[in-house]
């Protein structure tokens, strides 16, 4: 296990969550005010390249000039970089909207995976379907003709989604239940789901497949004590404490944290510490042996050197 030493932060805008590289170097990423910017490198200017509806999460490669933003509001958007132009793929599924689509991955044949965290709150609102214990959070698959169907139900806040190198599964993460579950999607498993990474030292965010054939997990928080306290406790107490001032309830601790595994989910690369002049680590990209880290709540990007 290393520390964060040798970080160096970028101020980019307010709640940079998720992080992209493309094959320039330059970074993408989605701020609180629903912009999509881009970063040239550590030192490089930010640029606006789109504005989309909702909160901008997760963001992928959709094809040639296309960037696929998750938005908590605005559903599943596919975003045109030389114009700024939005178009929605998917915002309801089985006539009910889609109101807390948070990460997702793409296929080789354009088909997308994505989480919708919870069906019963928002995405600025997962303290409280954290404490709840909802377990409504779900994985979709959307085709490239633009069927949506659900691969796996009954998550503990679906955050992360990432496909294995050969995309022969793909794999979730649940935040509240500090482990990554995947479903086969080819072999005689296909269809199948298990637990693929287990017992997490931290909660788990966002999720991605590195260039490195890793699958990159991003842990924002130390594993909360009270929380699973919480957790077992009766439902309408677990409600009443979901409604208190944030300062009451679990909160994440300063200890960031960010873990590699490979596709047997045994562990590779383990750093954690504190960088200064950043919080909240959500978001990872490993390119070329350069891992970057967006955040949630902080106004800035890092990258570090792997």
């Amino acid at each position: 296990m290393r520390d964060f030493s040798g970080t160096t932060v970028v101020t980019v805008g307010e709640g940079p969550e998720d992080v992209l590289v493309d094959g320039a170097g330059r970074v993408y990423t989605g701020l609180a005010d629903g912009r999509i910017v881009r970063v040239a490198g550590p030192q490089g200017p930010v640029e606006t390249v789109a504005r989309v509806p909702g909160r901008p999460l997760g963001v992928e490669f959709l094809g040639e000039g296309e960037l696929l933003v998750c938005s908590s509001e605005g559903g599943l958007l596919a975003v045109t970089l030389a114009d700024g132009a939005v178009r929605t793929l998917a915002d309801r599924v089985e006539g009910r909207p889609l109101e807390a689509v948070n990460n997702a991955a793409v296929a080789a044949d354009g088909t997308i995976y994505f989480s919708d965290s919870s069906q019963r709150f928002r995405i600025p609102q997962w303290r409280a379907d954290l404490v709840q214990r909802t377990a409504t959070g779900r994985l979709f698959r959307r085709t490239p003709d633009g069927m949506v169907t659900e691969l796996l139900g009954g998550l503990e806040f679906a955050n992360g989604v990432a496909l294995a190198p050969d995309e022969s599964w793909v794999a979730v993460a649940e935040t509240g239940a500090a482990r990554v579950q995947r479903v086969w999607l080819t072999g005689e498993r296909a269809g199948e789901s298990e637990v693929f990474v287990d017992d997490l030292p931290g909660h788990p965010d966002n999720i991605a497949l590195g260039s490195d054939g890793l699958i990159w997990i991003t842990l924002p928080s130390p594993r909360v004590s009270s929380l699973a306290v919480i957790h077992r406790l009766p439902a309408p107490l677990r409600v009443l404490l979901s409604k208190l001032p944030p300062s009451l309830q679990p909160s994440p601790g300063r200890t960031l944290g960010v873990l590699a595994v490979d596709a047997e989910g045994r562990v590779v690369h383990r750093l954690s510490g504190e960088i200064p002049g950043f919080e909240m680590l959500t978001g990872v990209r490993e390119a070329q042996g350069r891992l970057w880290f967006g955040s949630l709540t902080g106004s800035t990007l890092a990258t570090v050197d792997l």
